[in-house]
């Protein structure tokens, strides 16, 4: 067994654990909100699940920094140099959880030189697993065991099948496709369960317009790829990882198959932000 194989495999075990004391809190319904300092919510079960993989990555993988959604993270001159780390968020999709319609996930992903190469989502509402590891393709893991996963087939005719949020405008979202085209809108919670759905091939494409960590797309950055697809900011360039002083995402795009025109479907600049 490879040292990357080996990591993976804490990472899904670690992801499942934190999934277990998610659920205790989901099931109970009795968990704490809050509001940060960016007024996005945060609950007792994010923080309870964020010390549970921080400590339970930090005991098996000692040499291997982490950064969280859900802890304080250090400056770019602190972390620029770090070979690799963990990039994780212990509940995306917070504001699901609290609405109860268990479309949120655990992501733990590592990052090396800049790049996912290890992706873990466990939504244990779903009692589902999507992994990936680079180089090795994607997996989804559910009570029918475990399969590989591909982005859909694109024969040119078909109308394309658009992941969309519950909490945003569609409006807003659609602002940035190219009326020449037929779509259907597919409506789901958490940001990386979208990214989930085009790597498996149930859509084609995930806009999200708004706010968002590198710890909401590293994880499904890896699967998606490793399942034929990939991530791109809404100028059709490559998300970065640490790289910035901020750990904030520009607006991004899931997409799916690489026969699909992308460049001629996303419409740069055409909107205002209507958050």
């Amino acid at each position: 067994m490879t040292e990357a194989t080996t990591l993976l495999d804490i990472a899904i075990s670690t992801a499942k654990k934190a999934g277990v004391e998610v659920m205790r809190f989901y099931d109970q319904g009795d968990f704490e909100e809050y509001t940060k300092s960016d007024d996005s919510p945060v609950t007792s079960a994010d923080l309870a699940a964020n010390k549970i993989i921080v400590d339970e990555l930090t005991r098996l993988t000692p040499n291997i920094p982490i950064i969280s959604e859900e802890s304080d993270n250090l400056t770019l001159a602190q972390r620029v140099d770090w070979p690799r780390y963990w990039l994780l968020d212990p509940i995306d999709g917070t504001g699901e959880f609290i609405a109860g319609s268990g479309d949120f996930a655990v992501n733990i992903a590592l990052v090396e030189n800049n790049w996912p190469v290890i992706g873990v989502i466990h939504a244990p509402a779903h009692n589902m697993t999507y992994f990936a590891e680079q180089g090795e393709g994607a997996f989804k893991e559910s009570e029918q065991g475990v399969v590989q996963i591909k982005v859909a087939d694109y024969d040119g005719k078909r109308a394309l099948n658009v992941g969309v949020s519950r909490r945003q405008k569609i409006s807003v979202m659609a602002q940035y496709l190219n009326d020449d085209y037929q779509y259907n809108h597919i409506p789901l919670g958490s940001c990386s369960l979208k990214s989930c759905q085009i790597a498996e091939g149930i859509t084609d494409c995930y806009l999200r317009i708004g706010p968002t960590g590198e710890w909401d797309t590293g994880a499904s950055h890896c699967i998606l790829e490793e399942a034929g697809g990939t991530i791109m900011d809404s100028e059709l360039n490559s998300l970065s990882y640490n790289k910035r002083e901020s750990l904030m995402n520009p607006d991004f795009i899931g997409l799916g198959n690489v026969d699909i025109p992308w460049t001629e479907i996303i419409i740069k600049h055409r909107c205002e932000r209507d958050f």
